[in-house]
């Protein structure tokens, strides 16, 4: 008996927007397209490679839970992603009574890997906030004087965010 894998890893921009929905158990779900680039070779007709042409691949994708609320929140429109997950097919029956197959691609792992347009800078990417130094209230032997003694006032991080836990993917 041999075994089998079922494991996608797809890198594309968003097609649009993601939106979140909800099921009646109060779920998140997040139906959204990934386009992928295919590049390929086309032949002429002596038979050799002499142009490179490409094509886009718009991949059904959806995601559940956090990863839904964490897309619904950061996931525009041409936006890179990255995508890991498994090939799901499901089925059915539409209001006119017809049967309906659907293949998707359900993501554990989403990852925003650049902005859309590259030249805008750091500002508009989203960057997760750095876990909270838990020996920062600590008692230290070290003068504490210069602040809050947590080490961390001679870095700049940069504009602040202000994010509750509710708005964390994880």
């Amino acid at each position: 008996m041999s075994a089998s894998i079922n494991r996608v890893v797809l890198v594309g921009r968003l097609t649009k927007d993601v939106e979140i929905r909800k099921t009646t158990s109060g779920t998140s779900v997040a139906q959204f397209t990934v386009a992928c680039d295919r590049r390929f070779q086309s032949k002429g007709q002596d038979g050799m490679a002499n142009n490179s042409q490409q094509t886009a691949d718009f991949i059904s994708c959806v995601a559940w839970r956090q990863r839904a609320d964490f897309l619904g929140s950061y996931g525009r429109k041409g936006t890179l992603v990255g995508v890991e997950g498994s090939i799901q097919t499901r089925s059915y029956t539409n209001q006119s009574g017809q049967k309906v197959y659907v293949t998707e691609v359900v993501a554990d792992n989403v990852e925003l890997l650049s902005p859309k347009n590259s030249s805008q800078g750091r500002q508009d990417s989203y960057q997760a906030p750095l876990p909270e130094d838990p020996y920062a209230n600590a008692p230290s032997s070290s003068n504490s004087s210069t602040g809050s003694g947590s080490g961390n006032e001679d870095f700049n991080t940069g504009p602040s965010l202000e994010i509750s836990s509710d708005d964390l993917p994880f």
